[in-house]
């Protein structure tokens, strides 16, 4: 600044003239001005510190991309329409597609800095005035006018906030892509989860009519003396928790299809359903290699434009610290009379130009440069920690699905078994060789087993809509370059 502030002095120590320089000798001033400035303060970008794995930790059958529409490959119709319905009706996709429509506005804000104003003007104006000879006039004065206006963009200051508008209007696009994949993943989710509710609540009914049935038994065997009172007691207790554990399910379901019903966009209330739980296969897991993981999700995409925006920003805030060049040209004509106006007018006009250079402004340039380099130094921070959650969401998503699947074995053979020793259980109480605490304890575990069961179906129906979150649901960008708006700095793509 002090070097800037000496060469303007000394150049205005070798002016001739006291009135300003016509266009010609503005535009070299500025020149001049340039050449007698202090560099431009460069920093370059550092790369993105995100290490690629080279596989995933758990391994898959076949490495390919996922489709667009990734929950229709569940085969319910149901869980399509009520998908469809979430993506066109949601309130908060709605916002980001409208939050899209305003970036899309202040994009071509941006874009008309680039270009001249023009500006119409036209009017009377009476004026009441003393004259050189000391005598008070009155005149009318009509007067019609063009003015042009036109910031020469010699460093590029406003090609840079062009371009961060357009880096931010693409993260918004990514953004609102962003949502519309949180969406349907959620919606999924949770249709799932009410799936998996139904047949716990199909489950918990289907016990409270079994312990009925077992009250019934006990009462008829204590009131004819095979029995003891406890075990009357004991089952007019699992009676209650069994009524206790469906009434618990009742509103869990409700709660579920009300939120259900909210992202969708509809009035809270009862939804239709598709396929049982048991009927719902989830497809074959599917992934694409590591190394493609950065082109495939969309926050991603907006996190690396969001570098691309602070990148262009800071580029916009280090050329202020350079002069700008503003030309102008009026014309106007004026007459005192609107006859006189229209025929015979008095053509009025100025074409000039000024070059502003900063000299000294306490820092305030040379602060909000540094305030930009440090938010371009946030947003690539916030890429790579966005690009490492990546890939640890990918790997959760396929190492839950390999665990589940075990799981879901197991907690099959251990239902089998449970069911089988319930069997003999009821079979020894009621031929007198076995109390009915036993048939009790058979009865706790064979609904626990069968609960396990359902509940470990549902979660990986779940994994499987993580692992399609995780990998972008098919999102793809296509293919298009990063919008960077500095000359020397590129953000880096992977």
């Amino acid at each position: 600044m002090s070097g800037l502030a000496g060469c303007q002095r000394r150049w205005k120590g070798q002016r001739r003239s006291v009135f300003p320089p016509p266009p010609a000798a503005a535009l070299l001033a500025a020149l001049l001005l340039a050449g007698c400035a202090s560099p431009r303060p460069t920093s370059p970008l550092p790369p993105p510190a995100v290490e690629t794995p080279a596989a995933w930790r758990t391994p898959i059958a076949e490495a390919q991309d996922i489709d667009p529409a990734w929950w229709r490959r569940f085969n319910d119709p149901v869980l399509d329409a009520l998908v469809a319905q979430a993506l066109q009706r949601n309130a908060d996709l709605a916002t980001a597609r409208a939050r899209v429509a305003e970036y899309e506005a202040r994009q071509r804000v941006a874009a008309a800095g680039l270009s001249p104003t023009l500006a119409l003007s036209a009017g009377p104006a009476r004026a009441r005035a003393r004259t050189p000879a000391g005598t008070v006039s009155e005149s009318t004065l009509l007067q019609a006018g063009v003015q042009a206006a036109w910031e020469v963009d010699l460093w590029g200051r406003l090609r840079s906030l062009e371009a961060a508008a357009l880096a931010q209007l693409q993260g918004q696009r990514a953004a609102a892509d962003a949502a519309a994949l949180s969406i349907a993943a959620t919606t999924a989710n949770g249709y799932f989860n009410l799936r998996s509710q139904d047949a716990q609540l199909d489950l918990a009914r289907a016990t409270l009519a079994s312990r009925e049935e077992s009250l019934r038994r006990a009462q008829r065997l204590f009131e004819e003396g095979y029995s003891s009172r406890l075990d009357f007691v004991q089952a007019e207790a699992e009676l209650h928790t069994a009524a206790g554990a469906v009434a618990q399910l009742e509103r869990a379901v409700a709660q579920q299809e009300n939120a259900l019903a909210v992202l969708a966009g509809r009035a809270p209330g009862p939804l239709p359903r598709g396929m049982s739980l048991q009927a719902l296969q989830p497809p074959a897991a599917v992934a694409g290699l590591p190394s493609s993981l950065l082109r495939r999700r969309p926050d991603l995409a907006q996190a690396e434009q969001a570098v691309a925006a602070a990148d262009a920003a800071f580029a916009a805030a280090r050329d202020q610290l350079l002069p700008a060049l503003n030309l102008s040209a009026s014309a106007t004509y004026q007459g005192f009379t609107l006859h006189q106006l229209l025929d015979a007018p008095t053509l009025l006009w100025s074409v000039g130009a000024s070059v502003l250079a900063p000299v000294f402004q306490g820092g305030r340039l040379r602060a909000q440069a540094d305030a930009a380099q440090a938010q371009r130094e946030q947003a690539l921070h916030g890429y790579e920690q966005a690009a490492r959650t990546a890939f640890a969401e990918v790997d959760n998503a396929l190492a839950s699905i390999a665990s589940l699947r075990v799981q879901a074995a197991e907690a099959a053979l251990r239902r089998d078994a449970a069911l089988q020793a319930l069997r003999i259980a009821r079979n020894r109480y009621r031929n007198g060789y076995a109390s009915y605490l036993e048939e009790l304890d058979a009865q706790r575990g064979s609904y626990a087993a069968e609960q396990g069961v359902l509940q470990v179906q549902g979660a990986l129906l779940a994994a499987h809509v993580d692992l399609a979150r995780a990998l972008g649901g098919g999102w793809r960008d296509g293919g298009e370059t990063p919008v960077s708006a500095s000359r020397d700095m590129v953000v880096p793509r992977q």
